[in-house]
């Protein structure tokens, strides 16, 4: 699988889609500074996105990987991505709408809608507690565009 950085809030589900991707036990845990996830997936701290002085922090830590993932939870009616927001990273952006299986199909709909106006080329729905999703994201990084070893 290719390097890749989730983006998010506090509590948009960075580090339990993590888990979930990489077969571990799902537990909540505050992400306090970036964490690397197998070897492959760097955690970075809601507060990366949330506060603008954080920012230039976050677009650092972007160049170590291939593919940016923007996260943006259904539950959540907040939208921290300015519209275009991809643009800033010279390379490939998606998206993953979590914890659909909490919420209404507008919500999720609202979510995705967030993603597209920030950028994001292609859109993933998950849950990280149900599965759902999950095993499709796996599939797309491992075989689009290649991985780290290629």
């Amino acid at each position: 699988m290719r390097r890749i950085i989730f983006v998010g809030t506090i509590g948009c589900g960075k580090t339990t889609l993590g888990q979930a991707m990489l077969g571990q036990d799902l537990h909540y845990k505050k992400t306090q500074s970036v964490e690397i996830l197998g070897n492959c997936i760097l955690d970075t701290p809601g507060e990366y996105l949330e506060l603008v002085k954080l920012r230039g922090a976050l677009m650092m830590t972007a160049v170590e990987a291939n593919t940016i993932v923007l996260l943006q939870s259904a539950t959540e009616p907040r939208n921290m991505y300015s519209p275009a927001y991809a643009g800033a990273f010279a390379k490939e952006v998606i998206g993953v709408v979590t914890k659909i299986d909490l919420a209404t199909e507008e919500q999720i709909r609202a979510a995705e809608h967030a993603l597209e106006i920030a950028g994001a080329r292609k859109i993933f729905r998950v849950s990280s507690t149900e599965g759902t999703g999950v095993q499709e994201l796996m599939d797309y990084l491992n075989t689009e565009g290649g991985t780290d070893d290629e």
